[in-house]
């Protein structure tokens, strides 16, 4: 049985939140260039010599990419023969959230409570933590902090297998069509499949924080995958809303086993700055 402090898990957690926060992940930033290189909107070309320079300033003064940090969604792999010692995974988890955001000078967005006082928690706790129980003793932690321009505009649907594929592709382009300029693209699409309704929506969030290079690990959702992006971009959002053929840098879809009377399909979005760290303890 492999220890792992509190405290190691703390400074990581608040390590991630800054990190997450100041730096466009690289990835990202070459889909960018790319994508810069290929848009044929002058316009479109624009945005995108702003945005990467927006990149460029933020990294280099380690300030913000944005002014919403967002509430911080952590994915956590927790190997079965790790044991956090020290005090509790959770309160760790927090207590890194708390340092990142206080000491890094992150906007801090999260309110205790969502219909009547709506009080800000003042440190931006607690987070959104999303925990696997997996083989090993590891721990593996994946920050992506989720602002609400794009998070507004996510989609949950309860379709009906008849629906299809066909119905799949219907939601998520009209998922992107409705945010428009409101969810700053070029986005990162994440769409998920199956399970429940809160299974796909999981889903969705887990997809939309991969890394830009990863595909689906079966042919068929990654061809479908390409498709989407495909579709996406013959929409002519394009960056920022404001026309071109950069309306998403990248779409990945997850899924779930699910009733035989259902297929739940659901749209989570990210923006231009698709912010997410990790590291394994």
């Amino acid at each position: 049985m492999r220890e792992i402090q509190y405290e190691d898990i703390a400074r990581a957690v608040a390590d991630l939140a800054v990190e997450a926060c100041y730096r466009l992940p690289a990835d990202m930033k070459a889909a960018m260039c790319k994508a810069r290189e290929d848009e044929p909107s002058p316009v479109g070309r624009n945005i995108l010599d702003q945005l990467l320079e927006n990149a460029d300033i933020a990294a280099k003064g380690e300030v913000p990419l944005c002014q919403d940090t967002g509430l911080a969604v952590v994915f956590a792999e927790v190997g079965q023969d790790a044991h956090i010692v020290g005090g509790a995974f959770e309160d760790a988890v927090n207590e890194g959230v708390r340092r990142g955001y206080v000491d890094g000078y992150l906007r801090k967005s999260c309110v205790a409570e969502p219909l009547f006082e709506r009080k800000n928690t003042g440190d931006n706790t607690p987070a959104v933590l999303h925990t696997r129980l997996v083989p090993g003793d590891h721990l593996r932690l994946r920050l992506a902090p989720k602002g609400a321009g794009s998070e507004n505009k996510s989609v949950l649907k309860m379709l009906v297998p008849a629906d299809g594929i066909a119905g799949v592709r219907k939601v998520v382009l009209d998922a992107v069509l409705t945010a428009g300029p409101n969810s700053c693209p070029p986005l990162v699409v994440g769409v998920g499949l199956g399970g429940t309704m809160e299974m796909a929506a999981i889903c969705a969030k887990r997809a939309a924080a991969r890394d830009l290079e990863s595909r689906n690990p079966d042919p068929r959702y990654a061809a479908f995958e390409d498709e989407l992006l495909e579709l996406i971009n013959k929409t002519g959002v394009g960056p920022q809303g404001l026309g071109g053929a950069t309306t998403a840098l990248k779409v990945h879809v997850e899924w779930a086993p699910t009733h035989i009377a259902s297929l739940p399909v659901a749209v989570n979005i990210n923006c231009h700055a698709a912010r997410h760290a990790e590291v394994v303890l």
